[in-house]
């Protein structure tokens, strides 16, 4: 996937990145003949989707993308998240689980990093289902 100059019918080039703030992606991108630029914002969720498909976000991503391994337009954007420590893994009931999974897989990984979320803020010690119903009227679901 590219992004296109209308006028000049080019590709457009990544000018500028902003790496994740709460979760979301700021880019920049430029066209080198006209000098026409657009921006795209993703937000949390679309961020997390695109990480959730196993793209490499970063500069590692970049040169895989260069090498051909990837044509994800998120590849190469942000500052490595490789190095982020990975939060403990928070508990869910058998219940809660076999409820997350009807869940459809695309979807499965972003949901259940935002229920977690959403209970560890409310101060709930793990995702039951109780905390899934409230997560389902909070999300209007």
């Amino acid at each position: 996937m590219k992004f296109l100059c209308v006028p000049c019918d080019k590709p457009m080039e990544l000018l500028e990145t902003k790496p994740p703030e709460g979760g979301s992606i700021a880019l920049v991108y430029s066209c080198s003949d006209c000098g026409y630029e657009m921006a795209m914002l993703t937000n949390p969720m679309e961020t997390q989707l695109v990480g959730s498909l196993g793209v490499k976000i970063g500069p590692d991503g970049e040169k895989q993308a260069a090498a051909g391994a990837s044509k994800c337009p998120f590849t190469g954007v942000v500052q490595s998240m490789e190095g982020e420590q990975k939060p403990a893994a928070f508990p869910w009931t058998d219940d809660a689980e076999q409820r997350l999974a009807n869940l459809p897989d695309f979807v499965r990984p972003m949901a259940k990093s935002g229920i977690e979320k959403w209970a560890q803020e409310k101060g709930y010690p793990q995702v039951d289902g109780r905390v899934l119903d409230e997560a389902k009227d909070f999300f209007g679901m």
